[in-house]
């Protein structure tokens, strides 16, 4: 059982980490201490440590791997894999939909000014899920040919971790673009995608 606690607790300790760097609290004492002027590099510098931050939970998966639950065999294997390429372009069309330089946070580097306040989006991937990226991040973990103990320690843990982000996230929007928001989470789902129950409210 150590391997998969091990997985948990380094997953845990990193969306902690991950949500309280993301929240308006610490940017908004970032701001006052460091000055204005952090905004345009703020986003880019959580990007960058978020993914410097997950190279050890990746080490520790790879150091402890834990015991096989199962391996596909074909055509299983080929589904799954071609499930995860899809998920992989689901992902790559998600974050052109956003402006991907903005999301990265090199728009903001670049032209030397804070993030613009963003539009709400309702379209594209959008219309059929409220968060498409996260939906397309489940797929690619779950598809995997190969199930170990520790993977699934680390899956059950993503998906938990996406879940409560999503909420969070949630919270941002309905702050930011009010009933317009409201609207549009009563048509169209959250992380499963499905057609909208009716016509989907206009961006504001």
């Amino acid at each position: 059982m150590f391997e998969p606690l091990a997985i948990v607790a380094g997953v845990l300790a990193y969306g902690l980490v991950h949500s309280l760097l993301a929240s308006v609290r610490v940017k908004q004492w970032a701001r006052s201490h460091l000055g204005r002027g952090t905004d345009r590099f703020y986003r880019l510098a959580y990007n960058a440590f978020a993914v410097v931050s997950f190279v050890p939970v990746l080490a520790l998966l790879a150091w402890l791997p834990g015991k096989t639950i199962y391996q596909l065999r074909l055509p299983w294997s080929a589904l799954a894999l071609t499930g995860q390429a899809a998920a992989l372009m689901t992902l790559a069309a998600g974050l052109l939909q956003t402006d991907p330089w903005s999301f990265l946070g090199l728009r903001q580097v670049t032209e030397g000014t804070p993030a613009e306040p963003g539009q709400l989006m309702v379209t594209g991937l959008y219309r059929w899920v409220r968060h498409p990226l996260y939906t397309a991040g489940l797929l690619l973990i779950w598809l995997t040919p190969v199930m170990t103990t520790s993977i699934l320690a680390l899956n059950l843990s993503l998906t938990l971790y996406i879940i409560v982000g999503s909420g969070l996230e949630e919270r941002r929007l309905l702050a930011e673009f009010g009933q317009a928001y409201a609207d549009y989470q009563a048509v169209v789902p959250g992380l499963i995608p499905r057609p909208p129950r009716s016509s989907i409210p206009r961006a504001s």
